[in-house]
């Protein structure tokens, strides 16, 4: 079964995350280097990216002829998704304890972060009865 992690920071999170000390970020990204490793090397990795920041984050959607119609992030938006990982794996319980892993991320002074990872079952299709 697979999963998708799923990794929020609210609005500011961006710059605060820049604002920390070169070694304490330079310590996250090896934890996050190192986890993705781990995974990959478990055989539970399909895919994980980091992504930009919210100020380059566009909405778009269908508009006269299916164009596409494009506006910008809102202000009023709490939160971002900052990265994802979707991973493959037995039980729902490992994938409980990967995303704990990545909860456990340092943060400045080294300390786990225990920020908060959504945790969603990638669906395999539709349900019968709508096939």
């Amino acid at each position: 079964m697979k999963y998708m992690l799923m990794m929020n920071c609210p609005r500011n999170g961006y710059d605060a995350f820049g604002a920390w000390p070169k070694e304490a970020i330079r310590d996250h990204i090896a934890f996050m280097g190192e986890l993705n490793k781990s995974l990959k090397e478990a055989g539970q990795l399909v895919a994980a990216e980091g992504l930009d920041t919210p100020q380059n984050a566009k909405i778009v959607r269908a508009g006269k002829n299916r164009a596409p119609v494009i506006d910008g992030v809102f202000a009023e938006t709490k939160e971002f998704l900052a990265g994802y990982w979707i991973v493959e794996v037995d039980t729902p319980e490992q994938a409980y304890e990967i995303a704990a892993r990545a909860s456990a991320a340092p943060g400045p002074g080294g300390q786990p972060m225990n920020m908060a990872i959504e945790l969603r079952q990638v669906m395999c299709g539709p349900p019968k009865e709508f096939l």
